[in-house]
């Protein structure tokens, strides 16, 4: 056997291999888009994912209000209220922050600089108490303050270490050169740093909004309004199990509202790619 031959056998087995993983990770979210055609008692009775009789009445029902308060698309723009906002805020913060951390010297950096990233060792269950007592005795409960105040400051620290990862991949010449033709720290930051932190800002900004899409127990915590009820609480509360449901309908509700996050996903995922990859080789 050839080398050429080894090698073009290689390929087929390698592919056939990538192939057959990919469908065993979709599977599920193919499975999950014909089980809104299907009935109850062929959802829990059958693994194939084409429904033998196609209902609709998931869709037709998707779209009704709960009491008369809330519908999908209500509770989709009130998560969307929240993640907008805190995605914006999260690049903001985040690379004002690992800029300063990365670039400039000052007393004490290294112990801040530990102290900060001593924070993602914290499960947020611990901080739940503390954070909810300040916040009511500010006022904050029952609005979206709590949930997306605190990423102006940097608060997702994850953020600030991935991005001051990748600026100490970054010359410094290139700053140097910045100053000698006028530029100031900010007009540094935003006319050098800044494109070359692209990839690595929509990684960051992909991740919050996945995360902040689902979350599911900051505005159970802090929303007491029904009308103000995010996506991820509305679904759950149409899930009633004294009186029973309709799984099609939960699962074409589930299906409408990671649209958006998918299109999102699908839009940006080269730079993202790129900025898991810079991410992790810098520094």
């Amino acid at each position: 056997m050839t080398r050429e031959q080894r090698r073009q056998i290689s390929t087929v087995v390698r592919y056939v291999l990538l192939i057959a993983v990919g469908i065993i990770m979709v599977y599920p979210l193919i499975w999950m888009v014909g089980a809104t055609f299907k009935t109850n008692s062929e959802i829990f009775t059958s693994a194939w994912f084409w429904p033998k009789n196609p209902v609709f009445d998931g869709y037709n029902e998707a779209f009704k209000s709960y009491g008369g308060k809330i519908n999908l698309l209500t509770s989709m723009l009130n998560t969307y209220k929240i993640v907008i906002p805190k995605v914006i805020f999260t690049l903001l913060s985040a690379t004002i922050t690992a800029y300063g951390f990365s670039r400039f010297e000052f007393k004490g950096k290294g112990l801040w600089f530990g102290l900060m990233l001593s924070t993602l060792f914290l499960p947020q269950v611990v901080l739940n108490a503390p954070q909810y007592i300040m916040f009511n005795n500010w006022g904050w409960t029952n609005t979206y303050l709590p949930l997306v105040i605190p990423s102006l400051f940097a608060a997702d620290t994850y953020f600030v270490f991935m991005l001051v990862q990748f600026l100490r991949g970054i010359p410094k010449e290139l700053e140097e050169a910045a100053k000698m033709d006028g530029c100031n720290s900010i007009q540094t930051l935003w006319y050098v740093i800044v494109p070359m932190l692209k990839p690595t800002l929509v990684s960051c900004g992909l991740f919050q909004f996945m995360w902040t899409s689902n979350d599911f127990q900051g505005p159970l915590i802090y929303i007491a309004d029904m009308t103000k009820y995010t996506n991820s609480i509305y679904l759950r509360m149409s899930m009633d199990g004294d009186t029973g449901f309709q799984w099609n309908r939960i699962l074409a509700m589930s299906l409408i509202s990671i649209i958006p996050s998918l299109i999102v996903f699908f839009l940006a995922q080269d730079s993202f790619i790129d900025g898991i990859a810079a991410g992790g080789v810098k520094g």
